[in-house]
């Protein structure tokens, strides 16, 4: 059965951005923290900024078996072949979870790789920056944002549960279960579309002066669009399928207010529009 108390050791591998907020947040909630990633200047970083008590830019034997509950804050491809490569480490009664934006071609697949008596309960915590790094991690990026846990018939409920404590140690808001492929549905629509659009909007237009002219809701619209191109590209060709059918969906809706203003439809607007402040007055309660 897993726990969370104050004795609890927990290992981070991968310190980026989000790892390294992991790093901060629950160091300053006092529990203790050690760290793997592959670039030694990081690890003297979190040694240097206190983030962890231990950092090593190798994988430590000893780090992995003395875990309690590990994280992992790796691209999906990259834990997938760590686990491949080194899962074999892993101790029985560890509680693995994760941070990937995507969850049907890696849930699974990760659990079927572990150990007897290692369990894998999938997360995602819907907070993050324009920026990445170690130096840009920041722990207040949790606080009062969404936290998804995603279990298969595989997690037990003490791992299950384990997982949420983790997402209210760290200041989460609102915390939700979805499936694995309700998960990338989902984040289909509200992460990776949206950050096509942003995309979009920053190469639709061929001026590249754009700064010069632009007001709030341009700057609004497209802050998403400095984007990490490795790790976005990877995330969306990996849900591909999901995110094309949420694509789909916003190019008919698209097409359905072209043909409002070519038709000169003002009602047909202004029923989009009411609809649209009707919906979006709900993520101001």
């Amino acid at each position: 059965m897993t726990t969370i108390n104050k004795n609890t050791k927990f290992l981070i591998v991968g310190l980026g951005l989000l790892g390294g907020s992991y790093a901060r947040g629950l160091t300053e909630k006092g529990y203790y923290v050690e760290a793997i990633t592959h670039s030694e200047k990081t690890a003297q970083y979190a040694i240097e900024h206190e983030l962890v008590k231990k950092a090593s830019h190798t994988v430590d034997e000893e780090m992995i078996k003395s875990a309690d509950i590990i994280i992992f804050a790796l691209y999906p491809t990259t834990f997938i072949d760590w686990i491949e490569e080194y899962g074999k480490l892993l101790k029985p009664g560890t509680l693995i979870t994760d941070v990937t934006g995507v969850k049907g071609c890696v849930v699974e697949k990760i659990q079927d790789m572990l150990p007897p008596l290692v369990e894998f309960i999938s997360a995602h915590p819907m907070a993050g920056k324009e920026v990445y790094g170690v130096e840009n991690s920041d722990e207040r990026i949790f606080y009062g944002a969404n936290y998804i846990v995603v279990p298969t018939s595989r997690n037990t409920e003490s791992g299950i549960e384990a997982c949420k404590r983790i997402g209210e140690i760290l200041g989460f808001g609102k915390i939700s279960e979805l499936s694995p492929e309700g998960h990338d549905e989902m984040i289909g629509f509200v992460s990776q579309l949206t950050h096509c659009i942003a995309v979009s909007l920053m190469t639709c237009y061929e001026n590249e002066r754009l700064e010069k002219y632009t007001g709030d809701s341009f700057r609004d619209l497209t802050r998403i669009a400095n984007i990490n191109e490795n790790m976005w590209s990877e995330l969306f060709l990996m849900n591909k399928e999901p995110l094309l059918r949420q694509m789909e969906l916003f190019m008919g809706q698209f097409q359905k207010m072209h043909e409002c203003l070519q038709n000169d439809d003002r009602q047909g607007l202004k029923d989009m529009m009411i609809m649209s402040t009707q919906r979006r007055k709900k993520f101001d309660k």
